[in-house]
């Protein structure tokens, strides 16, 4: 990511660094109620784990596992972003 911006909306050009590349889209899509923890686990120490998590909140990805964070995960920063005014997923 340069100059602190967050990836474009279109901008996918960090998925070509991404530690899920080539690993079956279902393990980040689990059925509710199933384990994280494989797909995180993906995510751990991922090189664009921010990218991919700042482009799932600026698109506002309601379902899967982006930059190693659940749906629930997600929802829980946009609301602590919202009440402490900052727009980065920074604190992530």
């Amino acid at each position: 990511m340069e100059g602190g911006m967050p990836p474009l909306v279109g901008d996918r050009q960090w998925q070509d660094q991404a530690n899920c590349l080539g690993v079956d889209p279902d393990l980040f899509f689990p059925e509710r109620g199933a384990s994280t923890r494989e797909a995180k686990e993906v995510c751990r120490g991922c090189v664009v784990k921010q990218d991919c998590l700042e482009f799932a909140l600026a698109n506002g990805e309601k379902f899967g596992i982006w930059g190693g964070l659940s749906e629930r995960e997600r929802r829980k920063l946009r609301r602590k972003q919202r009440e402490e005014g900052t727009g980065t997923a920074a604190t992530a």
